[in-house]
């Protein structure tokens, strides 16, 4: 579960060393307070200029709106909800920022200069174009109707936040951890640390400072997010989550001198191809990979490429990381994978439901053959290292398959 959240951890510790740094804004120098006024614009610059350059439309999105939302607020918010002006940028943005932020929460991503990434930014600019009309009308009708209570309660007087930005943040909120939970991307983080700082914003606009602060984070946040997950983009595997080879490369450079090295193949992997379809084949690698993810004994899993895995354990010789392999292989032979049917639930929770039914010929198996080395004596390498666990590998392949093999044992 932690792992599958990790994403949110880093915009919540932006968030909370930004509500830690509040109380302190008024101690800062003249100087400091000024650049402080302008750092949402120039982080929110830095952050669009990446999310251009890796084709994040959507963070593009939520970041024209949070800096609109900045400029009115600072320009025109300074005085509470008393003029009409400020009571236009509050119950304006209270409407825009939460509904625009569910449903680019639910958008896949399409880019910036395409057709559906033009289509978007053209339905976020005509919400911004109605809403700097009724400004400049001083028209207060419409966004005074959207903000409403819906229900008369004294639990929701507590902040300003209208009932129904609450109730567009939760919703956003929810969709945001599902694909967070889902996919780990850096990006839906992104987003979460945006809903939370939308709800911290909307719910005590009369804070001093509270406006360039957490539009800062916003920008922040994204940057942090862009940066993870160009670095996942280049050391990651996208099918199995795993490090790639790229990663595995730049362990083996600092590894040290003592440390073993396991080679995985999946058995029999061009007959799952072949026979059921690529599509099974790379659920199988699913399957293979999630298992790999625990592995005990302190081995760290990386994708090599096709159906191959390498694990290294750090610290210990190929008698040590042996229990720890045996016990891999029996769990991905222990798990029965019933193959993705028109009857067979989506769903991951579902799924586990129903892997405990009976499928017959619709379950199959997976198994896989290790071999694994050690550093030191006649491999002065890495790469000696992993050729001598290849070689066990397929040593543990023609003696049968489905076994692990130590190089150098017989």
């Amino acid at each position: 579960m932690v792992r599958n959240l990790s994403t949110l951890f880093l915009p919540v510790t932006v968030l909370l060393f930004s509500c830690w740094s509040l109380s302190r804004v008024p101690t800062l120098s003249t100087t400091h307070q000024e650049l402080l006024a302008i750092a949402p614009y120039l982080l929110a610059i830095v952050a669009v200029a990446s999310a251009y350059h890796f084709k994040r439309g959507r963070t593009c999105l939520v970041l024209l709106l949070s800096t609109s939302f900045y400029y009115y607020a600072s320009h025109y918010g300074a005085q509470g909800l008393e003029t009409p002006e400020s009571f236009l940028v509050y119950h304006g943005f209270a409407v825009l920022l939460p509904f625009n932020l569910l449903i680019i929460s639910l958008m896949s991503e399409k880019g910036i200069i395409g057709s559906a990434g033009r289509m978007r930014m053209a339905f976020v600019l005509f919400q911004l174009l109605i809403f700097w009309i009724t400004f400049h009308q001083r028209s207060q009708t419409m966004w005074a109707a959207l903000t409403r209570p819906i229900i008369q309660s004294r639990l929701f007087e507590v902040y300003q936040l209208p009932q129904i930005s609450l109730l567009l943040l939760l919703l956003a909120v929810g969709v945001i951890v599902a694909r967070a939970w889902q996919r780990q991307s850096p990006l839906d983080g992104a987003f979460f640390g945006a809903a939370l700082a939308f709800g911290l914003l909307l719910a005590q606009p009369d804070t001093p400072y509270i406006a360039p602060v957490f539009n800062s984070a916003i920008g922040l946040i994204f940057i942090l997010a862009i940066i993870q997950d160009s670095h996942n983009m280049a050391f990651r595997d996208d099918m199995t989550g795993l490090p790639s080879r790229r990663a595995l490369n730049e362990l083996l450079r600092g590894l040290g001198s003592s440390y073993a090295i396991a080679m995985v193949d999946v058995d029999h992997f061009k007959r799952f191809n072949d026979t059921y379809g690529h599509d099974v084949g790379d659920q199988v690698l699913k399957v293979v990979a999630s298992r790999l993810m625990a592995v005990t004994g302190g081995g760290r899993p990386f994708r090599y490429g096709g159906e191959e895995f390498t694990v290294i354990f750090p610290g210990k010789t190929a008698k040590d990381a042996a229990p720890h392999l045996e016990k891999l292989r029996k769990a991905i032979e222990e798990y029965k994978m019933a193959l993705r049917s028109d009857e067979r639930p989506k769903d991951d929770s579902k799924g586990q439901v129903a892997r405990a039914k009976p499928y017959g010929s619709r379950d199959v198996s997976v198994t896989v053959s290790i071999g694994v080395a050690e550093s030191g004596g006649r491999y002065a390498s890495a790469e000696e290292v992993i050729k001598a666990s290849d070689t066990a590998l397929y040593r543990a392949k023609n003696g049968g398959r489905n076994q692990v093999c130590v190089a150098g044992q017989r």
